[in-house]
């Protein structure tokens, strides 16, 4: 797949904005299907092969938080979610509960497109990684699956913007890495001043990793300049 091929689903109650996006991402070569609520974007995902999905908050019926959540069920398919300009709190929430990006309406169709091709971007990237498994602390990352496997066995599913955030620091373990880096590698674009999506980040995958607490031993804060992973990192095939 290239991300000019790529299949994507609009979901989104708003019938000018379903036409216009499926107008303009056609236009450049993209598969685009359409959904105006929860039971149509169910029908769709069941039918056809989706590779990243743009999905409204406001929406009756199944908001697009309740949808972000079951599709995180059983599957890690990019998801950019359009919030409410004024409201930071979708914003977080939506990155809290697995999506990998948001765009505040009113938004830009060309905006949207280079979002798209970020995140289908770095999908690919991560399918084509090797070895299979990255060993770290009392953890073992499955580069093709996406789990976090620990000690006893178990399994832990991790969401696109997670996987991309955690095998950023495997890069660089033991080195700091600051806000802008980091969100430049899982969003495609440096963070602001005000942004706290890249903290939300960092503290949404210490909660996969249990790492949490006031003073966490695996990702840990460096005030004014970012965050490091205090870890030695190796490499297996199996």
């Amino acid at each position: 797949m290239t991300d000019t091929k790529a299949s994507i689903l609009v979901v989104d109650d708003d019938a000018s904005i379903r036409e216009l996006l499926h107008e303009h991402l056609s236009r450049v070569g993209y598969d685009i299907h359409t959904a105006e609520d929860g039971d149509q974007m169910r029908a769709h995902l069941k039918t056809f092969p989706i590779d990243l999905i743009v999905l409204d908050v406001m929406m009756p019926g199944d908001d697009g938080f309740t949808l972000c959540r079951e599709v995180r069920e059983h599957s890690q398919v990019p998801i950019i979610m359009l919030t409410a300009s004024s409201d930071e709190t979708d914003r977080v929430v939506g990155l809290e509960i697995g999506a990998d990006d948001y765009l505040a309406k009113p938004f830009s169709a060309r905006e949207l497109q280079a979002r798209i091709k970020a995140l289908l971007r770095r999908a690919q990237f991560a399918r084509v990684e090797n070895p299979r498994y990255v060993v770290f602390d009392r953890w073992r990352l499955d580069t093709l699956t996406h789990d976090l496997i620990d000690e006893q066995g178990n399994k832990v599913s991790i969401s696109g913007a997670d996987f991309a955030l955690l095998q950023l620091f495997l890069s660089h373990p033991n080195e700091v890495l600051d806000r802008d880096t980091i969100s430049g590698v899982t969003r495609g674009r440096e963070s602001t001043p005000l942004d706290r999506v890249v903290d939300v980040a960092v503290s949404r995958l210490r909660q996969k990793l249990g790492d949490q607490g006031k003073d966490p031993k695996l990702i840990k804060t460096v005030r004014g300049a970012g965050y490091l992973l205090a870890a030695t990192v190796n490499h297996a095939f199996e």
